[in-house]
């Protein structure tokens, strides 16, 4: 019961991420709107997500973890009931940083509390198999459920599609999750707070105006720098209860497990955002054509994510993890190779080697993660490895598609950006393979 509560509260978060893509054509014709504001439907919720990480994890740490998994989805409801009833686009997007704020109280508390309701690596590493297939099961729920639910009943019900369950997940929550807290001595830490946030969305900002708006992400990269500088001392001189204590990062399997975790979603979303974006422009399939090529994906992450735990028991975490990645690389490399082919088969077994790999490396770098710090620090480790995830999202995003449209926005622009997130994808596997260790052996 406490991993099937732990469960939706993926499905609540992932599934509004897939479907509201779906919807910004609606919303954009209803409100009267231009293309910006409807990008900041989607990254008002992930720049928030994003910056608000950090403390979702501590103050799961410092105040209780099922009370802020509880707190999280009760916010991201009331935002969902915002959102659908919102009678301008300003009422909107408030209700989608509300959601963002959700996600970074629910999903944090929720890879701590596995952290700590399974303290054995290899119960967790099953445990955590389950945890990320529901990854895949939103990516194939949200944009065909959702695409019928826009066509039926207009874009509002799309955001009413995350109650019931959100409100399913409240309740086991009461009956399911144990309370744990470990505060350690640490107390909110407000400066940190700050210029974290300041620096994640500036960074995030960087990304997403790159093409259009090369100033401002230049400046936004400037703030960035002093924002991380700042933020560098301002924990150093916090110490242990800082919100990011230092000493996590003199770990080598901490760090490795962030980066390769920021490069497969970089890889990951750069094709989820590009792929269906190039079909169309060539005219080989429709948005609903787009929606169904890539369910084979989605599902193939399904189906091989509950059997990472058990593959990382027998054959350690450096072969799993490696591997896993890797195949994305290999994905997105056979994406650059045959770019230019009018056939689907080729696109197809590269999405489903990328459902391989996300399958196999998801669950295993995120329990390599928090694994590798005492579980005092585990919500806040959880919260960093989402962290590193959001961020090599939207720079996926953001740097691939600026490689596509800089390429001619056709198949050689695909070819281009596919193979650079391919070499990512390989260089990260590599150091996956450098850094993780095998897991400890049990005893007694």
């Amino acid at each position: 019961m406490t991993l099937l509560t732990l469960c939706l509260a993926v499905l609540i978060a992932q599934i509004d991420t897939s479907v509201v893509n779906l919807a910004l054509h609606s919303i954009g014709q209803y409100f009267h709107t231009d293309v910006s504001l409807l990008q900041w439907t989607v990254d008002g919720y992930n720049l928030t997500y994003a910056a608000l990480l950090l403390t979702g994890g501590l103050l799961a740490d410092l105040y209780g973890r099922r009370r802020l998994f509880m707190t999280g989805a009760a916010v991201f409801i009331l935002a969902s009931l915002i959102c659908a009833g919102a009678t301008s686009m300003s009422i909107l997007l408030f209700g989608r940083v509300a959601a963002g704020l959700g996600a970074a109280l629910l999903l944090p508390a929720s890879l701590a509390i596995i952290r700590v309701c399974w303290p054995d690596p290899h119960a967790r590493g099953r445990a955590l198999g389950i945890w990320a297939a529901c990854n895949g099961l939103a990516l194939a729920i949200g944009p065909s459920l959702g695409g019928e639910m826009i066509h039926s009943f207009g874009w509002r019900s799309i955001f009413l599609l995350v109650v019931p369950i959100g409100l399913i997940t409240l309740v086991l929550a009461v009956f399911s999750i144990p309370e744990s807290s470990h505060p350690g001595g640490r107390h909110f830490d407000a400066g940190g707070q700050l210029s974290g946030a300041i620096a994640l969305a500036a960074l995030a900002t960087a990304g997403i105006e790159f093409q259009n708006a090369p100033s401002l992400a230049a400046f936004s990269l400037a703030i960035t720098a002093i924002a991380i500088a700042f933020f560098i001392r301002q924990e150093s001189r916090r110490g242990e209860q800082a919100l990011v204590p230092l000493a996590l990062f003199t770990s080598p399997v901490f760090n490795g497990a962030m980066i390769a975790t920021a490069a497969m979603t970089f890889g990951m979303y750069g094709v989820l955002f590009l792929l269906p974006l190039s079909w169309q422009k060539e005219g080989l399939l429709g948005p609903a054509g787009a929606g169904i090529a890539l369910i084979p994906m989605a599902l193939i992450f399904v189906l091989v994510s509950p059997f990472s735990g058990w593959l990382t028991e027998r054959l350690g975490n450096r072969p799993v993890t490696s591997s896993g990645v890797g195949l994305i690389g290999c994905g997105l490399l056979l994406l650059a190779v045959t770019a230019h082919d009018e056939s689907m088969i080729a696109a197809e077994v590269a999405l489903i080697l990328t459902g391989i790999g996300m399958g196999l490396a998801t669950g295993p770098l995120m329990g390599v993660a928090v694994g590798a710090v005492s579980a005092a620090r585990s919500g806040s480790a959880a919260a960093l490895v989402n962290v590193a995830r959001m961020s090599g999202a939207t720079l996926g995003v953001a740097v691939l598609g600026s490689l596509f449209a800089i390429m001619g926005s056709n198949a050689n622009g695909l070819s281009t950006a596919m193979a650079f997130g391919g070499g990512i994808q390989i260089a990260a596997a590599i150091l996956a393979w450098r850094t993780t260790r095998p897991l400890p052996q049990q005893t007694g």
